[in-house]
Order: C-alpha cells, then sequence, then structure tokens
C-alpha cells in the first residue's frame, strides 16, 4: 500500500517542483510536504465529481495556505478537472494563467475560493460549513452531506483571524469541518518557535475542536486520523507533522524550501532519492488514470445523488430564489406616505422587515452590535449548534472572520450574506472586504454609525478616512443614502448585483426625507442625480452624500438669500456615478463652473469632481467626543459658516 500512496504523492511532488523551477517563482516547499496527506484524502475520502466541479453535495477543499498553490493546482490535473491542463501548469505564475502565484476563485473550475493573505481560508471553510448546515436543515442530509477540509499551515494559525473563526466554528459544533494543519514548524523567516510556543492540542480543544496528531508521511495514521474525524461530533483539526521540502537532501526541513525554487542541481537529487525516474512534468500513465479513477469514482456518486435531488429541485430552486421586489416596493410607497426624520440604519432594519419573509436564501448577521446596526429583525432566526434552521448568524465581536465567514457562505451557494458593524470596524474588515470584490462575490455589508454623526463615543469610533479606503477597493460599491428612500434603493441595488459586493454606509442620527415622490427608475442606479435647484439657470453645483445632503439643501437655500442660485446633487456611490456615460456626468457635473463637495469625512475623493477652483467641506483631521450637532458646528459642517465660506469666495 505504502509504495502505491508514495508513488501517487510523487505526482504531486515533481508537478510543483517542476512548474516553480520553470516559473522561476514559487513555494514548492509546502507541496512537497503536504503531498503524502493530500494523496490520502483525494484517493480515499474526498467526494468530487471533476465533471461538474460545481455540485452542491461535493466536499470543499480548501487551500488557506494559499503560498502551495501548486499542490491544489496538481491536485485538479491529475483528478481530471478540465480547468487545469498540463500546459496550465508549465504556466504557472504567468499572464493570465489560471494557475495564479495563489488561488483564485474561478467559478465551475475546482478552486473554491481566493487565498494568500494567511487565515483567510480558514474563515471562508467556516462560512462553507455553516451553508452546509443550513442547507442540510432545510433539505435533508440525503441531499446535504458533505464535508469541509482546509489545509492551513503555521503562518495561517498565527494570524488573528484564525482564532475568531475557529471559536466561532467550535461554538457551532460544526462536525463537518476537518481542518488539515501542515505542522512543519518552518515559516519564512525560519523556525516558527522564533515566534511561536503555542501549546495547539489546549488552545483548540478550548475552542471546542478535536485534535489528532498524525506523522503527516505516514499513510496508515493519516487514514485513520481522517476516518476518525468524520465520525465526531465537533469540528476536528488534524495536526500533520510534516517536512517541509519532503524528498530534498538539502533543503528538507528548512526554511529555503518555502518560497524559492530548488534549483536544477538539488532537482536531480531530489528525484534521484525518491526514485523518480521521469522528465519534467511527465507523469507515468498508469499513475495519471489512478489519479483519475477518483474522479470517476465521485461522477457515480453525484449521479446516484441525482436520482435523490430530483425530488427536491423544485424546493431547492424555490428556495434560492431571489424575491425581494414585492418587500422593495412596499417600503417605497412606505417611505413617500410617511415622509418623516429616520437614521438610515433605522431605514435599513424596515428594508429588512420587508424583504426577509420571502428571501429564504439571505443570510444575516452582525459582530454583536445587532441592536445598534439594526440587522436583526422579527423574521429572523438565530443559528445555534444543532439548530441550523436558521438566518441569523450572531458572529460575536469578530469582524475579521465574520467577513471571511460570509464569503464563505455567499461561495458555498446561493446564499447572499449580510453582516453588520461600525463603519470605524471596517478596517477589521478591509482583507475580507478586498477578496469578495477581487472574487465578484455578492456579500452586503451594513456599516452604521457612518460618520461624526455617531457624536459622543468620540475620534476612537469616528470614521474618517474609512470611506476612502473603501472607495479605492476595485468591484466594491460604497453606497452612502441620504435618506429613507435612498436606503430603499440602495438595498435594491446590492440586491441586484450579483457580481459585486455592496457596503451600505448608515447613520445614527436621524435624517430629513429628500425624495418625496416614488421614482419608476432608481435613481441611486446613476450613482449621483439632482435633487434640488433653486433656479433655472444656476451659479453653483453642491455634491453631497448620506448625512450631509439635508446640510447641502440647507446651504442651497441660504444661497438663495443672497441670489446665488444652485442645484444639489445626491452622490449616493461614486463608484457607480464615474461608470456613466460622458453625457450624463457631464450634465451633473459641467452645468456650473464652480462646484463644492460635503461630506463629514477625507475630502480625497471629491477633488475629482470639483476641480481646482472648487471647494471640498469635509474632515482631515479625527473628529471630537461631543454632542453630534456641537461636532458637525466645530468642524465647520454647518448651513451658516459653509454659506459664509462660499459667499467670501464666490462673488456674483
Amino acid at each position: 500500500m505504502n509504495t502505491q500512496y508514495k508513488d501517487l504523492a510523487n505526482c504531486i511532488r515533481f508537478l510543483s517542483i517542476d512548474a516553480v523551477q520553470k516559473a522561476n517563482s514559487g513555494h514548492p516547499g509546502m507541496p512537497m510536504g503536504m503531498a503524502d496527506v493530500a494523496t490520502v484524502l483525494f484517493k480515499d475520502f474526498l467526494k468530487f465529481s471533476p465533471s461538474n466541479p460545481s455540485w452542491i453535495n461535493r466536499d470543499r477543499f480548501i487551500l488557506s495556505a494559499g503560498h502551495g498553490s501548486m499542490l491544489l493546482y496538481s491536485l485538479l490535473y491529475l483528478t481530471g478537472y478540465k480547468s487545469i491542463s498540463l500546459k496550465d501548469i508549465k504556466n504557472f505564475r504567468q499572464l493570465d494563467s489560471i494557475c495564479a502565484g495563489h488561488p483564485e476563485y474561478h467559478p465551475n473550475t475546482g478552486i473554491e475560493t481566493t487565498t494568500g493573505p494567511l487565515g483567510q481560508g480558514i474563515s471562508n471553510a467556516v462560512g462553507f460549513a455553516i451553508a452546509e448546515e443550513i442547507l442540510k436543515s432545510k433539505f435533508g442530509s440525503k441531499i446535504i452531506n458533505h464535508k469541509t477540509y482546509v489545509l492551513a499551515g503555521d503562518g495561517c494559525l498565527m494570524e488573528g483571524i484564525s482564532h475568531e473563526a475557529m471559536s466561532l466554528a467550535g461554538h457551532l459544533k460544526l462536525k463537518n469541518l476537518i481542518m488539515l494543519f501542515d505542522n512543519n514548524s518552518i515559516s519564512i523567516d525560519g523556525p516558527t518557535d522564533l515566534a511561536v510556543s503555542d501549546n495547539y492540542k489546549k488552545r483548540f480543544e478550548s475552542y471546542g475542536w478535536n485534535y489528532i496528531n498524525v506523522d503527516g508521511h505516514n499513510y496508515s495514521e493519516i487514514k485513520k486520523a481522517i476516518k476518525k474525524a468524520h465520525s465526531t461530533k465537533s469540528p476536528t483539526v488534524i495536526s500533520c507533522k510534516t517536512k517541509i521540502g519532503y524528498g530534498s537532501p538539502n533543503k528538507s526541513g528548512k526554511a529555503s524550501s518555502h518560497g524559492s525554487p530548488l534549483g536544477s542541481e538539488e532537482i536531480n537529487l531530489v528525484r534521484k532519492k525518491l526514485n523518480w525516474k521521469y522528465k519534467p512534468f511527465e507523469i507515468p500513465k498508469n499513475l495519471l488514470n489512478q489519479w483519475k479513477s477518483f474522479g470517476l469514482n465521485g461522477l457515480k456518486i453525484e449521479k446516484k445523488w441525482n436520482r435523490i435531488f430530483l425530488k427536491k429541485k423544485k424546493q431547492y430552486n424555490n428556495f434560492i430564489k431571489i424575491n425581494f421586489n414585492k418587500g422593495i416596493k412596499l417600503e417605497k410607497i412606505s417611505a413617500i406616505k410617511n415622509p418623516k426624520g429616520l437614521a438610515t440604519r433605522k431605514a435599513s432594519e424596515s428594508v429588512l422587515n420587508s424583504i426577509t419573509p420571502d428571501c429564504k436564501n439571505i443570510i444575516g448577521g452582525s459582530a454583536d452590535l445587532a441592536g445598534s446596526n439594526n440587522t436583526k429583525t422579527k423574521f429572523h432566526e438565530i443559528l445555534k449548534p444543532k439548530k441550523f434552521n436558521g438566518n441569523y448568524i450572531h458572529y460575536g465581536v469578530r469582524e475579521h472572520a465574520m467577513c471571511g465567514i460570509m464569503n464563505g457562505l455567499s461561495l458555498h451557494s446561493n446564499l447572499i450574506p449580510y453582516g453588520g458593524t461600525f463603519l470605524i470596524f471596517s478596517d477589521y474588515c478591509k482583507p475580507s472586504i478586498r477578496l469578495s470584490a477581487l472574487m465578484e462575490q455578492q456579500v452586503i455589508y451594513v456599516m452604521t454609525h457612518d460618520s461624526i454623526g455617531l457624536g459622543e463615543d468620540g475620534p476612537t469610533h469616528q470614521p474618517i478616512e474609512q470611506l476612502e479606503g473603501l472607495r479605492a477597493i476595485p468591484n466594491l460599491n460604497v453606497f452612502r443614502p441620504a435618506d429613507r428612500y435612498e436606503t430603499i434603493e440602495c438595498w435594491e441595488l446590492a440586491l441586484k448585483n450579483k457580481k459585486t459586493p455592496s457596503i451600505l454606509s448608515l447613520t445614527r442620527q436621524n435624517l430629513n426625507p429628500v425624495r418625496y415622490n416614488i421614482s419608476k427608475v432608481n435613481k441611486c442606479s446613476y450613482g449621483a442625480y439632482e435633487i434640488s435647484r433653486t433656479n433655472k439657470k444656476i451659479q453653483l453645483t453642491i455634491l453631497a452624500s448620506g448625512s450631509e445632503v439635508n446640510l447641502a439643501l440647507d446651504v442651497s437655500n441660504e444661497l438663495k438669500k443672497y441670489k446665488i442660485n444652485s442645484k444639489v446633487i445626491s452622490v449616493p456611490s461614486q463608484e457607480i456615478f464615474d461608470k456613466q456615460s460622458k453625457n450624463y456626468k457631464d450634465k451633473i457635473l459641467n452645468e456650473t463652473k464652480l462646484k463644492i463637495s460635503i461630506e463629514a469625512g477625507s475630502k480625497t475623493s471629491w477633488y475629482r469632481y470639483v476641480g481646482d477652483n472648487g471647494m471640498t467641506f469635509g474632515i482631515d483631521e479625527f473628529g471630537k467626543s461631543a454632542p453630534y450637532k456641537k461636532i458637525f458646528e466645530y468642524f465647520g459642517l454647518s448651513t451658516k459658516k459653509i454659506t459664509t465660506k462660499i459667499r467670501n469666495n464666490y462673488r456674483t
């Protein structure tokens, strides 16, 4: 048996070694060290179907230690996935190759998620495992009964996100989640004992995980451990003691094999030591056929499963159907019939109350701020250990893990996750938000208390530069609605955008309505639009977002007293506005030479709209602790102070 496993594992090792060498770049050490574990997993346990990589009931294999990407590419090629050819592997790390330096998610390829920032894959895996439990509770274990495996390294477990995610996973008793820990005790700088002396067993058991130690090169031990993990009632860590760069006479067990090619001379020595008599990229036909047979076994399982699924297919399709139009329509009518001052976080809650009953696949949550973010409604049921027939997750004070987990929920199937925290804490969420955008996932981030308007909590909680940082992320829509009606429209856009994550930046303080009529067109879909003008002929354009649109309207009306006529443009989303036609943007921006912007945050992104002769009213320093109206006055964001500055600068 050992010879068979060893030969199969060596296919992974040498494809990885050769690809890194040809690219003259990459990480050969981890694939060489974990090849034995991966071989046992794919040969004896993993349920997958290369002809249908998106099969809903497949086991998920997530490579959190994304630098070892050649392990994944080798496995996909060897088992017969059409997404990865030998030519692709030879183009490892080259322009437009699917075999990128770190795994990049592509639908229907076997690459389940984008990894590389260490620890992210762990949080994604927790999201996958939660999604599996949710679907199982709704459709039964004959339809949904798969495992989630995540391969994590020493570095992944040093990252704080690993603690957050694993703690929640243990609390929820996600028994179908199995971590394969590549415990090779080496990181880039050298031995991990330079920085770590954790007792892993005690650490993971304190989370509520099972912990199993194995020799990562002993096939029998690996097999027994995975089998044992299948029968537990909690998530399991299998600590695989491996040698990084296994098989390399001079670099095995050393940091030198971590992130650099071995070199042709050393590769020849590895071939000799492991008795591999084949040329670079050559896989003997008998071994390739064995690898492909593992995928064929999965195809048989999938065909059998399909016969069972047919009975539930209609129910499943109804579950994943997005049916928010009725709720959105009712909200718009209500907003116009009942015009009153309302915080946009409360307006968001009202939207959720209207859409949640009809949108069964929307999974809500908050990082211990449900009452402040207004993310939980009377229609939500909380997910609990052994009780997953709900639609709301209490993430605890774990902002980073929450966002990584939401990526996993989104990637798993057709679930649409949203999660809430304060906008200031988007700094904790940023790496996961960035990956949502990179992977084109429909994840919705509800970020409340979005400015100095939160008042007395002070500068530690008052966002200044956060909107600018989020707006700089490609493929991310940052929405900052000005009233209840705009909040409804922004939610509508977030639910329609299937390949773009959304930030909903919402106020704590009440805002007066700026829209008083139902519109057939979603005006927020333009990113910016005119809401008021004091005369047909104007001298000034005033741009504003969110809570400052009310202020802009007051300024516009005050300026009229001094015969300075203006129009007010609400800018709920700069990203969407920037995508509009030149004619539309000219209509908004170029009617007047004089332009100003008002936003209670960093001014940076507004300069491109107001131009060299324009004025920006914002904040480029930290906030203050005081009642919010006094803070706005302190920073010059008042009708009187803005009007005075405009009059002093723009003589008519």
